[in-house]
């Protein structure tokens, strides 16, 4: 935003302009500039007040998708183990804000006096915050999405992981895993970011990975860490037979499936259109187009990548398996949105619906692929978050917009996008680079951290505890009581004022 005040040079123009005598040609013009000058303070602070509340509006909605988390989660699993799954989700939230406060935010954000493509290593436990760059919307911001990706983990290893394991990991993840990708990709100084502005070295290819509200940094970095806690955990018990024949186990609510499905669909408005942070932001060589135009166009290319994947799902699985199944749709539809969420920003509507039918069969496939491979996860978190997150960054790859990227990133004019789209395969490469890493630093943290909580008996329970589920031996009862005991009670009780004893008729 420029300034409204009086520039260097400005005030000996507005004498001359006056053209009185000048005593009075100096008086008054610096007495303009001074109001000149409180004008564009005042625009100024405005324009903060206006992307902070942005922000915060953002921050809410994806923090509203914990909600949808845990209702998805707890339609999707049995009856016996909603009280746990639940839990987990509310914990997310708890934990992994404690985590993300005292060194989480540092590790992905904290850039000073030095830089460090890797990590970061600055405004611990929130020092330094606000500055010129942050306030404390964007801390809010960038939890949401942490505790995201660990919620993505918890889906993928439900029905079978002791509740230790769980409050291990997710720490791990949210404060240290997590972080780090994140500051690749979004920091000013990452190796990877597209947006790269301080420390040694130029854009990757001359381009950086462009993944611009995380299908690679939330989406994948939860997939795959959900894919080893669940590889090394095994299947749950009876979820393949002796002859290795998949056996379905239906999550006991469709209804809150369906629910939960909703309610993430709703603050993927947060998490997509959110990502571009500030939204008073013009263009150049435009007066009516800016951020807020970014913003509106990211939103649509969301809706129309996750409803394309949600009907392609719906005929694909008819043709597959002979149902209209609701459950696979609304799987299928956050596929899409998982899918989108790194190009939702430089690709048009139209590129979306591409980015969606592709997203589709990229979760049937792998879970077809899951299921001959004795891969156990009852929400499908890996082969969602993790498959279709690396599609999504691929299509960035392929379909990128040449002015979408301009507008957004800035820099040389003649960067690179999308291959598609006449822009060479530098983009395509960068974004490579960024599934080879992504994969490869979540295997080396969380693999062996799974490992090890196996190796120590701290992962999955016990078989009895498991057939008999988990709310009862571990969470102190059930998530529905059908009968409270009271009428197999043998003292006295009242019925509409007339007292009764046991199961005779009231006393007259």
């Amino acid at each position: 935003m420029g300034s409204w005040g009086c520039a260097d040079g400005d005030l000996l123009t507005i004498q001359g302009l006056l053209g009185a005598t000048a005593g009075n040609a100096t008086g008054l013009s610096e007495f303009l500039c001074s109001k000149l000058d409180g004008v564009s303070a005042q625009l100024l602070a405005t324009n903060y007040a206006v992307d902070n509340t942005y922000l915060l509006f953002s921050a809410y909605l994806v923090f509203a998708m914990q909600l949808g988390f845990a209702m998805l989660c707890a339609g999707s699993v049995r009856a016996k183990n909603t009280m746990n799954i639940m839990l987990t989700n509310v914990l997310d939230a708890a934990c992994g804000g404690i985590s993300y406060y005292v060194f989480g935010y540092a590790f992905a954000f904290g850039v000073g006096g030095s830089t460090n493509g890797f990590i970061g290593h600055f405004n611990w436990g929130l020092s330094g915050v606000p500055n010129s760059t942050f306030d404390y919307s964007f801390f809010l911001f960038q939890w949401a999405f942490a505790i995201a990706a660990a919620g993505i983990t918890s889906g993928s290893i439900a029905e079978r992981t002791q509740f230790v394991a769980y409050l291990v990991y997710s720490s791990v993840l949210t404060g240290f895993v997590y972080p780090i990708v994140s500051h690749w990709l979004w920091s000013s100084d990452g190796w990877l970011s597209a947006s790269k502005s301080v420390g040694p070295g130029s854009l990757l290819f001359g381009t950086g990975a462009i993944d611009f509200a995380g299908s690679g940094v939330v989406h994948m970095v939860g997939g795959i860490a959900g894919f080893w806690g669940a590889l090394i955990e095994g299947p749950r018990i009876g979820r393949f037979d002796k002859s290795g024949n998949s056996m379905i186990f239906r999550g006991h609510s469709a209804t809150l499936v369906v629910l939960g499905t909703f309610l993430l669909w709703f603050g993927w408005y947060g998490f997509n259109p959110g990502s571009f942070v500030k939204i008073l932001v013009p263009y150049a060589g435009s007066t009516f187009k800016g951020a807020w135009s970014g913003v509106g166009r990211t939103a649509v290319t969301t809706t129309l990548a996750g409803s394309t994947a949600a009907v392609t799902t719906l005929f694909g699985k008819r043709l597959l398996d002979g149902h209209w199944n609701v459950l696979d749709v609304c799987n299928g539809l956050l596929g899409g949105f998982a899918a989108i969420t790194a190009s939702c920003a430089v690709v048009s509507p139209w590129a979306s619906i591409i980015c969606g039918f592709g997203s589709a069969w990229v979760l049937i496939g792998l879970n077809k692929l899951a299921a001959r491979l004795h891969f156990d996860d009852p929400l499908e978190a890996a082969q969602l978050h993790g498959g279709c997150g690396a599609w999504g960054l691929l299509f960035v790859g392929l379909f990128a917009e040449q002015n979408y990227v301009q507008q957004i990133y800035g820099g040389d004019p003649g960067r690179p996008y999308g291959l598609f789209m006449g822009g060479g395969g530098k983009l395509l490469a960068a974004q490579i680079v960024e599934i080879l890493a992504i994969t490869g630093w979540v295997t080396v943290t969380m693999g062996p951290l799974f490992f090890a909580l196996h190796k120590f008996r701290l992962l999955r329970i016990t078989p009895e505890d498991e057939m008999a589920g988990m709310d009862v031996t571990r969470h102190g009862g059930q998530a529905y009581i059908h009968a409270d005991g009271s009428e197999h009670m043998m003292h006295m009780s009242t019925i509409n004022g007339d007292k009764k004893h046991n199961n005779q008729t009231p006393m007259v």
